[in-house]
């Protein structure tokens, strides 16, 4: 059953931009801050926002373990390194031959157009840098603004499955909505910072990881006062 759309005037608050606020505010009071990005720097960041695609954190940890063991964290070692070596040591990734192909893409535009440089690549305008990034083969539009956001410390909103069904479940986007129109409902009604859109999106895969699941769990949500979802009240 689909989720209703409500208009900001019935979600109890004078505008979307105080009711996305309002709901930023109940889950880290619930939450706590959620200390996101894991990685010890930009590059790593990068790799992991690769390697995230369609599998669990863990994995991407013991993935990206083994390629610091094998001394292949930093860009121009793990350029250098071949395709079948990169694949296998991201073993733990799943999908890690494909995954293994979009790394070695995303290193070839950063060699042939920033010189292997990240920091020179960063340093593009947010729509240049997001941009660049969706012309690497195998990046969509999550794994590049996760990039943007986590590695070059630059304002774009993370959209990801949980930020889609807890937006429907509220009743704030369709349930069939476009990335880039939810990427739009938080960027047009939230100022562009760097720390709330980084903790907004962290608390979101929390509360969707632990209480807004396929079969949520709607007792004590602390959401679930403004919740349009059918099983709730």
């Amino acid at each position: 059953m689909a989720s209703r759309k409500r208009s900001p005037d019935s979600c109890g608050e004078s505008s979307l931009p105080a009711e996305l606020r309002s709901i930023y505010r109940l889950l880290l009071q619930a939450y706590g801050r959620q200390h996101w990005w894991p990685g010890t720097s930009p590059f790593e960041v990068v790799v992991g926002a690769i390697l995230t695609q369609r599998v669990a954190w863990s994995n991407v940890e013991r993935a990206i373990a083994r390629l610091k063991d094998a001394q292949l964290m930093d860009p121009a070692s793990l350029a250098k390194a071949p395709l079948d070596q990169v694949a296998s040591l991201i073993r733990p990734a799943v999908y890690y031959n494909a995954k293994a192909e979009k790394l070695k893409a995303f290193l070839n535009v950063l060699s042939e157009r920033h010189g292997g440089d990240l920091a020179h690549l960063f340093r593009l305008s947010l729509p240049s840098l997001r941009s660049e990034l969706l012309s690497v083969r195998g990046i969509g539009e999550e794994t590049a603004d996760a990039i943007i956001l986590y590695a070059a410390g630059k304002p774009s909103f993370v959209v990801d499955a949980y930020t889609r069904r807890i937006l429907s479940r509220l009743g704030l986007i369709d349930e069939k909505a476009r990335y880039e129109e939810i990427r739009a409902l938080f960027m047009e009604n939230l100022r562009p910072d760097v720390p709330l859109y980084n903790e907004y999106h962290a608390l979101l895969v929390r509360h969707g990881k632990e209480r807004c699941r396929p079969r949520p769990a709607c007792e004590g949500c602390p959401l679930r006062a403004r919740c349009a979802f059918p099983d709730a009240p």
